[in-house]
C-alpha cells in the first residue's frame, strides 16, 4: 500500500508573528496551510508592538482584534524631537489613534491557538532547507506532503544557503526595557534624536496608565546607568518620578535586504528584509507583506509563474525605500556637521508644513501606500 500523500498549497516555515498571521490570512482565502516551527514553546520575548492603524485593520479582519484590543494601549500622538531643534513635530489623527501597543506574547499566543484549532500548526519541527523545494514529497513526522508555495518567515537571525542577504550592518546596538512612572502617560508616544542615537517611549498596556515601554540605539557604547540617565534627562518632566524594571535587553540592528537564490521560496517580515528601529515601523512592514502577498493570489492564481516574482517586485521598492531613509536619518544626526544640521532643520520646518504633515501622519498609520 502506497503512503498517502497530503496535498497543501502553502508551507510555512517559522511560526512566529509574521509566519502565523500570513497562514491566517491564507485559510481564510480558502488555501491550505501547513505553518511548522523548531520551537514547541513561546519564546520568553516580553517586548512590545507599535501596531499601525492598518495593522489594527488587518487584525480586525482576522478576528484577533477583538481578544486584543482590552489588552492594548493606544496612541494618540506622537511627539517627535532632538538635541538641534528648539521646536517639536506633533503627529495625531484625531478622532482615530494612530495606532496601538501590544505586547508580541499577546498576539503570538492568540494566532497559534487559532492555528491549533485549524490543525494548521505543527512544532518542533525541525527541516533543512536547503533540501526543500516546492512540489516535491516532504516527510513530516511520518506524513508525506506536497506544497505549491514555501514560505520562510523565520526571523532575521535566520541565514541559509538558499537565500542571497544583502547586509547595511553599521554596528548599531539596540536596547529595550520598561519603567513604571509617577504621571500619566496620557497615551502619548515620543520619538528623541539625541547626540548618541535616537530614543522612542511608548506607552505600554497596563490599568493605570503609568507604565511605559523604550527602544534606543546606538553605535557607541552605552552602560544601562547611561541609558537610564539618558530617559531620565528626556522623560522626568512628561513622566515624573522614574523607576526602571530590572531586566534591559540588548539586540544587534542589522539592516539587510534578502532574496531567494532561486524561486522555491516566499519571503515574508524580517526573512525579506530588517530596518533600522528608528522609524517603528518593521513589523508593520511584515503585515504590509502579507497583505501584498494576499492581493497578489486575488489577480494571479497559485500556479502563475511570475506570481514569486510579481510579490518581490512590489515589496523590493518600499523595503528599499525604508531602509534607506532609516539609514539617512541616523547619518544625519551621527557625527554632525554644519551641513547635516542645515538639513535636519530644513526637514523639521517641511515636516511641520500641514499638508506634508498629513502625508507622513497617513504613512506612519500605514493608510496610503510608498507605490
Amino acid at each position: 500500500m502506497k503512503n498517502k500523500i497530503h496535498n497543501y498549497d502553502f508551507l510555512i516555515i517559522g511560526a512566529g508573528l509574521i509566519g502565523c498571521l500570513t497562514a491566517l490570512e491564507l485559510i481564510k482565502k480558502k488555501f491550505k496551510v501547513l505553518v511548522i516551527d523548531k520551537n514547541e514553546n513561546l519564546s520568553s520575548d516580553n517586548r512590545t508592538l507599535a501596531v499601525n492603524a492598518n495593522s489594527t485593520d488587518f487584525l480586525k479582519g482576522l478576528g484577533l482584534w477583538k481578544i486584543l484590543q482590552s489588552q492594548s494601549e493606544p496612541i494618540k500622538k506622537i511627539l517627535i524631537s532632538d538635541y538641534i531643534n528648539s521646536n517639536k513635530i506633533t503627529f495625531n489623527h484625531e478622532p482615530e489613534v494612530m495606532g496601538n501597543v501590544i505586547f508580541n506574547q499577546d498576539l503570538l499566543f492568540n494566532a497559534r491557538k487559532k492555528l491549533k484549532s485549524k490543525k494548521s500548526i505543527l512544532l518542533n519541527i525541525n527541516l533543512p532547507i536547503s533540501s526543500l523545494k516546492k512540489e516535491n514529497i516532504i516527510c513530516i513526522k511520518k506524513k508525506f506532503y506536497v506544497f505549491k508555495k514555501i514560505i520562510l518567515s523565520a526571523g532575521k537571525n535566520f541565514d541559509d544557503e538558499t537565500i542571497h542577504k544583502k547586509s547595511f550592518n553599521q554596528g548599531h546596538q539596540s536596547f529595550v526595557g520598561f519603567f513604571n512612572h509617577s504621571k500619566n502617560h496620557n497615551n502619548f508616544a515620543y520619538e528623541v534624536f539625541t547626540n548618541t542615537g535616537p530614543l522612542a517611549v511608548l506607552p505600554a498596556p497596563h490599568k493605570d496608565k503609568l507604565f511605559s515601554t523604550f527602544i534606543y540605539s546606538s553605535k557607541i557604547k552605552v552602560s544601562h546607568n547611561d541609558l537610564k540617565n539618558l530617559i531620565r534627562k528626556n522623560f522626568s518632566q512628561s513622566h515624573g518620578l522614574i523607576d526602571f524594571e530590572k531586566k534591559i535587553n540588548s539586540f544587534q540592528v542589522s539592516p539587510h535586504l534578502s532574496y531567494p537564490i532561486n524561486r522555491n521560496f516566499l519571503l515574508l517580515g524580517d526573512n525579506l528584509r530588517s530596518i533600522h528601529p528608528v522609524a517603528g515601523q518593521g513589523w508593520n512592514l511584515g503585515i504590509k507583506d502579507i497583505q501584498t502577498l494576499s492581493d497578489v493570489l486575488d489577480q494571479y492564481s497559485l500556479d502563475d509563474p511570475l506570481l514569486e516574482q510579481i510579490y518581490f517586485s512590489r515589496r523590493n521598492i518600499e523595503s528599499a525605500l525604508y531602509l534607506n531613509f532609516t539609514s539617512f536619518l541616523n547619518f544625519l544626526y551621527e557625527e554632525e556637521n554644519s551641513i547635516k544640521k542645515n538639513i535636519v532643520k530644513l526637514g523639521f520646518n517641511i515636516l511641520n508644513i500641514a499638508p506634508i504633515k498629513n502625508v507622513f501622519i497617513r504613512q506612519a498609520m500605514g493608510r496610503d501606500k510608498l507605490i
